[in-house]
């Protein structure tokens, strides 16, 4: 099951690959490892470039995403994103992963959407309702019960989520079209913005008693991370 999991993710990648210099701008060299240290560096797409001769093995590889992430949080889930901050090689290559965990009945990765990338989700365990939502006018939910082995594409820029509706532990890894996608999570901007919104905004856009924009504006507002 393990050999078949690892195959899948390689098969992820790949297709997330294909299609992620639709979006992030092509590299103009081989690579381009982050560095921090500005000395003798360039910039490529927004990041500082280590020496090529400097580059090491390291620098293309992550261990511990076999690692389950925390999910004793408010939301029942985690996200570990892996950005080219944490695997350096990923610079201007227009791509990222997140391993998900989610606990049983309920787990959570809340309505978000990612302003830089296009998702695609694959089920290794447990079994996942996701989702997402189309822009104006039409607002058309396209939605699956995901089990192990199953991909669900969420289109660039679109709100979506996931919730485990099994009673066992699930995981997913997703593959992002950018190497660093960015996430705005609806409840958490809406409601817990900094400073916050004037009330009588939310009221308005979402026909709701003003004591309870109030209410939920006072509530602390956490992502799944």
């Amino acid at each position: 099951m393990k050999v078949v999991g690892m195959l899948m993710v390689s098969a992820l990648l790949a297709l997330a690959s294909s299609f992620a210099t639709a979006y992030d701008p092509s590299p103009l060299q081989d690579f381009c490892v982050g560095i921090n240290d500005a000395d003798s560096a360039v910039v490529v797409n927004g990041k500082l470039c280590k020496n090529p001769s400097f580059a090491t093995p390291d620098d293309f590889s992550y261990s511990g995403l076999n690692v389950p992430g925390n999910t004793s949080t408010q939301l029942r889930a985690h996200v570990n994103l892996i950005t080219a901050d944490l695997m350096p090689g990923l610079n201007t290559l227009g791509v990222s992963l997140a391993r998900i965990d989610f606990q049983p009945n309920g787990g959570l990765n809340p309505p978000h959407y990612h302003p830089r990338a296009s998702e695609v989700l694959l089920v290794l365990e447990g079994t996942l309702y996701a989702g997402f939502v189309t822009s104006n006018p039409d607002h058309r939910l396209f939605s699956k019960i995901l089990k192990p082995g199953d991909l669900f594409v969420f289109p660039f820029g679109l709100v979506h989520f996931q919730m485990n509706v099994g009673k066992t532990p699930a995981v997913a890894i997703a593959a992002l079209t950018s190497q660093n996608p960015g996430v705005n999570t609806v409840a958490n901007a809406i409601f817990g913005a900094n400073w916050p919104i004037n009330p009588e905004v939310l009221t308005t856009a979402f026909h709701l008693d003003k004591k309870l924009v109030e209410d939920l504006q006072s509530q602390e507002w956490v992502n799944p991370s």
